[in-house]
């Protein structure tokens, strides 16, 4: 799949988002819009995964170790068809197995549940070290926020992972500068980033736009060629991207848009559509 498609398969990601959250009345949209790029690019180009068998013995594995924006996960698996799209406004609902947090016991797709942040990662450490075990050819991406690497384990996992030369792992960070409590020099900042990985024996590579298709391709690839050593793609992201009035704004990190900030949002992403199909 080209770059085109692939940005407007994440334009529809997003629009899936906002509708799941909208449905839901809560849940975290803001971080889950900046990473549905990524999320898009994993399940639509970069790993070896099929809908009709999630749990094929030879499938890449996904961790998404920032647990919370689960409505972009979702999104990105009911596009690829795990599941249906029209189960994405049962979100959160009681009864529905669209939980806030992944769930691998039941829902398709999703590899390991998480939401404790700073958790995911070290699960996939494991996965990654029990393919090396094993020797299985899989692949382990995780995804982490930029928030969520203020916690300590994430550098235990990082540690050992680098120490092990686990190559066959790929460390994803959404860094949009935000996370609930504020920005993160407000906070407690994990800058500079990409120097704590090179730290922890990572190869890193700087996505100066982790929301433009041709430079996650670019990441990606690098990190698929990188032998020796676990591979950290650190890519400035826009929290909320796509979305106006959430664009930028850490309030929207955790709230779910009322109806008449629904109908806005989903004029946005249609126009964002609309301007796709005429490239």
């Amino acid at each position: 799949m080209d770059n085109l498609e692939l940005a407007k398969v994440a334009n529809e990601v997003r629009k899936s988002i906002v509708t799941a959250v909208h449905a839901a009345k809560e849940g975290h949209p803001g971080g889950s819009l900046a990473a549905a790029d990524v999320f898009t690019y994993l399940y639509f180009e970069e790993m070896n995964i099929d809908p009709k068998d999630p749990k094929k013995p030879d499938r890449d594995r996904f961790v998404l170790s920032k647990g919370h924006t689960a409505p972009g996960l979702y999104s990105v698996l009911a596009e690829r068809g795990f599941f249906p799209k029209e189960d994405l406004t049962t979100l959160r609902h009681l009864g529905s197995y669209l939980q806030g947090h992944p769930d691998m016991k039941h829902i398709p797709g999703v590899d390991m549940s998480s939401g404790s942040l700073g958790q995911g990662i070290s699960a996939a450490v494991g996965m990654a070290l029990s393919a090396r075990l094993s020797g299985d050819s899989y692949r382990v991406y995780t995804l982490l926020g930029d928030g969520e690497i203020e916690e300590g384990q994430v550098w235990e996992a990082a540690m050992f992972a680098g120490h092990r030369k686990l190559d066959n792992l790929v460390v994803i960070v959404d860094n949009n500068d935000m996370q609930i409590d504020g920005h993160l020099d407000e906070v407690c900042s994990p800058y500079p980033i990409d120097k704590k990985f090179e730290a922890f024996n990572f190869h890193v590579i700087n996505v100066a736009n982790g929301n433009d298709m041709e430079q996650l391709r670019a990441a990606f690839k690098e990190a698929r060629e990188t032998k020796g050593m676990p591979s950290a793609i650190i890519m400035k992201t826009l929290k909320g991207k796509g979305v106006s009035f959430m664009e930028g704004q850490v309030g929207w990190h955790g709230k779910a848009p009322n109806d008449d900030e629904y109908k806005i949002a989903m004029d946005d992403l249609e126009k964002a559509g609309e301007a796709l199909c005429q490239k």
